[in-house]
């Protein structure tokens, strides 16, 4: 009901005086894209390194390096960055949306904004969720260019080759269709960290308590989802 309500209001609220507010839609993208850049930046680095440790130590006992290009390019775009990037969005702005709505539902605000003639939906939740559907595909493939760099840094003078040479090879091996489905994931994960978030934030009660199990709540629910979901995807796009 919350993601019917959102879409309903960001479609035709206009019509009935409830816009959904594109003020909000920037602040919310703000917090939710600009400032995780730094954060997505040293992960997406970091798995990318990893993913070419270990590719070229398996592929390695088989005779296989030559392989290592297209491994990392694939399992980044398909897998990886869509991944770590929600996850890590889980743990920032799905907290911070449980932790602000359960604390407006702790001293009534969100009644208050109905007493008033907001509808709590579209003042709370569509701008959140259009925000995230924008902004988590966006990290996501900044997420994929930073992860492809980190392993032309490691990998290319493994292979012998320039990290120019590398990132050319990637471009020529990586097909439309992988990028495409981890920004279709990724579009997925946003909207269910957003509507966990802000399910688990209407729930909210018992004080500042609750607030907190909130928090804790909408952060390891947001993952497990994200992860199973990450698996029904994987199963399916690859048979």
């Amino acid at each position: 009901m919350l993601l019917l309500e959102s879409i309903y209001f960001t479609a035709v609220g206009w019509r009935q005086g409830q816009p959904v507010r594109w003020r909000a839609i920037a602040e919310q993208m703000r917090q939710v894209g600009v400032d995780a850049l730094p954060i997505v930046t040293l992960l997406a680095l970091v798995i990318g390194i990893m993913l070419g440790i270990q590719f070229i130590a398996a592929l390695s006992a088989f005779g296989a390096q030559s392989q290592v290009v297209v491994a990392v390019a694939k399992s980044v775009t398909r897998e990886f960055g869509a991944l770590i990037t929600s996850i890590l969005v889980a743990g920032r702005s799905g907290s911070s949306l449980a932790a602000r709505i359960g604390s407006m539902m702790v001293s009534q605000e969100v009644d208050a904004l109905a007493v008033i003639g907001i509808e709590p939906v579209r003042y709370l939740v569509a701008p959140a969720l259009i925000a995230l559907l924008i902004m988590l595909p966006a990290l996501t493939l900044f997420a994929d260019v930073v992860a492809i760099c980190g392993a032309a840094m490691y990998s290319s003078p493994a292979l012998n080759i320039t990290p120019t040479a590398y990132l050319l090879q990637t471009v020529a091996l990586t097909d439309p269709g992988d990028l495409w489905q981890g920004l279709a994931k990724s579009a997925v994960f946003a909207i269910l960290i957003t509507l966990i978030g802000v399910s688990t934030g209407f729930s909210v009660s018992g004080g500042a308590e609750g607030v907190g199990r909130a928090t804790t709540r909408a952060v390891v629910l947001s993952i497990s989802y994200i992860i199973v979901a990450d698996m029904i995807f994987s199963f399916f796009l690859n048979r």
